[in-house]
């Protein structure tokens, strides 16, 4: 019965609860309070802040600097040490940060509830801390109050609940009190509950408690919150798979080094200090920081286009994604309630047309049989339908104020969940009384017996009236219909057996929550950058459907792509999982099958990009790939579960987003692509000069010089490359592509070797010249090589010609920077001593700057090979 109490009446459920409209006594209910618990949120044990700042030393690429830490001092070279512990902290802090800030998401969900609830205990309302309402308590609502726990309704009076947060729901919900039937119906159609966290809109009423705690809807909530684990980003999980090749390469060019020294007759000791010097070379102490850095100048840059990242690797994961589930109230659509279409005196129009002017009485129904208010700055208040309502009468030129002047309104019949109408009464000028009725259309039509027209009324066709009725709600809009009844006297009763009768049909009114203009060509953008569009909504299917179409989610004249909840829990997972990729919409879904939809598509390789406002968005926004919340009307549990918020609540800035995501990792793959370059330019020179029985060519202090200055400032500009031209117009990258894919890892291993060849034949010419300084030129010479090779990476394929010289000036200034800095390592007399330098002649350092361009020659050459495979 734990989920079912909808389907029980109301004297079942006050007997199993032991309780009776009086409430329950202040023992019991202390003795309840005992059993089961307070009404709030649990939490599970929090880590300790020392134990989230351990964690950041997890990563196989932190482990692996912290082991060349250790090495380096080992072997004496505490600057190398002092560096990378430097970088490794400094990391370590920024991961503490986002966590840290992540732990938030429960304290926010626990400030969603309320407060303070009025509660009958022995016959006597008093009001007590929510934490203290027990099961079984009778609870007393009325408009404004958040509801305390999950209550199963026993009177309501025209009560109405803004359930949006929890259960997707766009309007409030009418809520009554008798059973309902089907056991399978989702929370949105519950209309005889109400739920924890939710607030009454309207109405009064009062209910028995039947869950508190987590055993509420919204306690679920948090529980799945507090268990869904967040996966890792794409970008580490390939650099992790990176770090873990490295370590291979690593031990195997030590090994062999170590050998091939042994073989040479060098002494144990030596080699083995050798090989260690190179492994600590080999690892690129630069890539976390670079990375760190360049995620952290793309947040900054996001901010600006109305994204706000939250979780730094959230920057890079946006390029990865293939799937946006997105949902409809406030993210696609505007969550305002608008007139969409008027069929009057037999013809269907659209607001601001300037022929249903004349269809005065209908306007004037609009204005006059409604109960929304204007405030003095414009806003609207009251229930969305009427205000919609009231804005498409003032569009028109019909003003409440104005009208009531001459129609002043004198009685009401309110509205009623089983007449499903209301009806104004007003006096006009000439004494006599109109009203006007405004309700459901299959229900009023059977009370009109005439049409208005301008000539006169007219006998109604009811066939032909329900047929547009039928059209409009086939298209998801919301249809009301209108009429009134004019009286020389009133009847003795305002009842609505009196007055809802012999009425005059006025016209039908479609209302819907509209999209948003610019999601269309947001999806359209989505398409072609081969990103799927999912709408996962808490509304009906009927709605849904219409609103994906309209919008392109589902192509016109496509089949039916859209399921509901129910429809949905009859599937097996395996027979789910099989057409998950062809579903585009989802209605009246639970916050459990939005989590399951997201780890479906995750299951199928899919990267999954969740957008959402509410507290049944939080956990799918959690376990997503990223979550994207809106910062608008999001509440702050999916702002804390998320990974991104949308300052704008705009579903078009996140294309805008996945742009940036997308140039943001390729910029990431031009400095690897960079860094591993160099590195392999590094350990190339000293492989091959120990095999080719070569003295050292360059020293520890060149290694620490070229990886933490001549690498680190290029390698941080590129993150400031644009976008290239094709950025969204090919797809998302495949979710299993490795970090060395489209020939990253072949370009640095072979175009390393070839700037150790370069700066060997320098050391070979400069040794048989009998140049003094040839340990310099070669240091030099590997510097330059890599300013040039910089130059050359700015596009995996286009040539630098194209680009132009100037479109990334912090390039520029990088390598001018770096030039400026290596010479004055080679000129400054107090640097020559710190780096074992020797200030070169004109002609040979001329010679370092132009042997070191080929490798800018054989890289464009290497991009033109490829456009023309490409061509062909």
């Amino acid at each position: 019965m734990n989920n079912s109490w909808h389907r029980h009446d109301i004297e079942t459920t006050l007997s199993h609860f032991g309780t009776t409209r009086n409430g329950l006594s202040e023992t019991v209910a202390k003795e309840r309070l005992i059993t089961y618990g307070p009404n709030e949120m649990e939490e599970k044990k929090k880590k300790s802040i020392l134990v989230m700042f351990l964690e950041q030393f997890k990563d196989l690429m932190i482990l692996i600097l912290l082991a060349a830490a250790i090495i380096a001092g080992i072997i004496g070279d505490l600057a190398d040490t002092l560096v990378i512990m430097a970088i490794v902290v400094a990391n370590a802090i920024i991961g503490f940060i986002q966590e840290y800030r992540a732990e938030e998401a429960m304290a926010a969900l626990k400030a969603m509830t309320a407060p303070v609830a009025t509660v009958i205990r022995g016959g006597v309302p008093s009001r007590i801390s929510s934490a203290e309402v027990v099961p079984g308590d009778m609870v007393l609502l009325e408009a404004g109050v958040i509801v305390p726990a999950d209550i199963r309704l026993v009177e309501s009076s025209q009560l109405k609940a803004e359930e949006a947060a929890l259960t997707g729901e766009s309007l409030p919900v009418e809520k009554k009190t008798g059973p309902l039937t089907d056991s399978d119906l989702p929370l949105g159609d519950r209309c005889n509950m109400v739920f924890k966290g939710t607030v009454i809109s309207y109405g009064r009423g009062s209910g028995v408690v039947v869950a508190t705690g987590m055993k509420t809807e919204l306690g679920k909530i948090a529980a799945m919150l507090q268990e869904e684990e967040e996966g890792k980003t794409p970008l580490q999980k390939r650099l992790g798979a990176f770090s873990k090749k490295l370590v291979v390469i690593v031990l195997i060019i030590c090994a062999m080094i170590f050998g091939i020294g042994l073989l040479r007759g060098e002494a144990p000791l030596f080699m083995l200090l050798t090989a260690i010097s190179l492994a600590v070379a080999a690892i690129p102490e630069a890539l976390p920081a670079v990375i760190t850095i360049s995620l952290a100048l793309g947040a900054k840059k996001m901010v600006k286009k109305n994204a706000l990242v939250r979780k730094l690797p959230a920057v890079e994961t946006l390029g990865s994604v293939t799937y946006i589930c997105s949902d409809k109230t406030g993210t696609l659509t505007l969550n305002k309630m608008t007139v969409e279409e008027i069929y009057t005196k037999g013809y269907t129009y659209f607001p601001g047309d300037p022929e249903i002017k004349n269809a005065m009485p209908l306007f004037q129904a609009l204005a006059l049989s409604n109960d929304a208010r204007e405030e003095n700055g414009g806003a609207l208040i009251g229930d969305p339908t009427e205000t919609a309502l009231f804005s498409a009468a003032k569009r028109h030129g019909f003003f409440r104020d104005d009208l009531e002047k001459i129609l002043p309104r004198i009685d009401e019949i309110p509205f009623d969940s089983e007449r499903k109408s209301m009806t104004t009464i007003h006096r006009t000028t000439e004494g006599r009384y109109i009203s006007f009725t405004k309700g459901a259309v299959d229900l009023l039509i059977e009370k009109t017996y005439s049409v208005w027209a301008d000539e006169g009324p007219h006998p109604i066709e009811r066939e032909k009236i329900l047929a547009v009725n039928n059209n409009m709600a086939s298209r998801g809009l919301r249809v009301l219909c209108f009429a009134m009844r004019e009286f020389n006297t009133l009847p003795e009763r305002i009842v609505p057996d009196a007055m809802e009768t012999d009425l005059t049909f006025l016209g039908l009114v479609g209302l819907m929550d509209p999209p948003r203009e610019e999601v269309i060509k947001a999806v359209g953008q989505c398409k072609s950058a081969g990103i799927h569009t999912v709408m996962i909504t808490g509304d009906h299917p009927v709605t849904a459907r219409a609103i994906a179409r309209r919008i392109g989610i589902i192509e016109q004249g496509a089949g039916d792509d859209v399921i509901s909840g129910p429809q949905l829990e009859k599937l097996s997972l395996a027979e789910f999982e099989k057409n998950v990729e062809g579903i585009r919409a989802y209605a009246r879904v639970s916050p459990e099958q939005k989590l399951k939809i997201v780890k479906a598509l995750q299951d199928k390789g899919q990267f999954v990009a969740m957008t959402g406002d509410g507290v049944n968005d939080a956990p799918a926004l959690k376990r997503a790939d990223i979550g994207i919340a809106m910062g608008i009307t999001g509440t702050d549990v999916s702002k804390e579960a998320a990974h991104m918020i949308l300052l704008d609540d705009n579903f078009a800035t996140i294309v805008n987003a996945v742009k940036e995501g997308r140039k943001i990792y390729d910029n990431i793959r031009k400095l690897i692509r960079y860094l591993l370059t160099t590195n392999s330019g590094e350990i190339w020179t000293l492989f091959l000069s120990q095999l080719a029985g070569l003295p050292v060519p360059i020293l520890p202090i060149h290694i620490l010089w070229v990886n933490l200055i001549t690498d680190g400032l290029p390698a941080l500009a590129l993150s400031a490359e644009p976008a290239e031209g094709d950025v969204m117009k090919r797809p998302p990258r495949h979710p299993k592509e490795s970090i060395f894919a489209h020939g990253l890892g072949v370009h640095a291993l072979l175009v390393g070797l070839f700037m150790a060849l370069i700066v060997l034949g320098i050391q070979t010419w400069g040794i048989r010249s009998n140049i003094l300084e040839w340990q310099t030129m070669v240091f030099t010479t590997l510097c330059f090589t890599q300013l040039y090779h910089v130059m050359a990476v700015r596009s995996e394929r286009e040539s630098l010609f194209t680009q132009g010289f100037f479109s990334n000036p912090y390039l520029l200034m990088a390598v001018a920077i770096s030039f400026i800095l290596q010479m004055a390592i080679v000129y400054v007399p107090s640097l020559n001593l710190i780096f074992k330098t020797q200030p070169l002649s004109v002609f040979q350092l001329f010679i370092c700057v132009a042997v070191s361009s080929l490798v800018f020659f054989a890289v464009e050459m290497e991009k033109w090979v490829r456009r023309l495979r490409q061509q062909h």
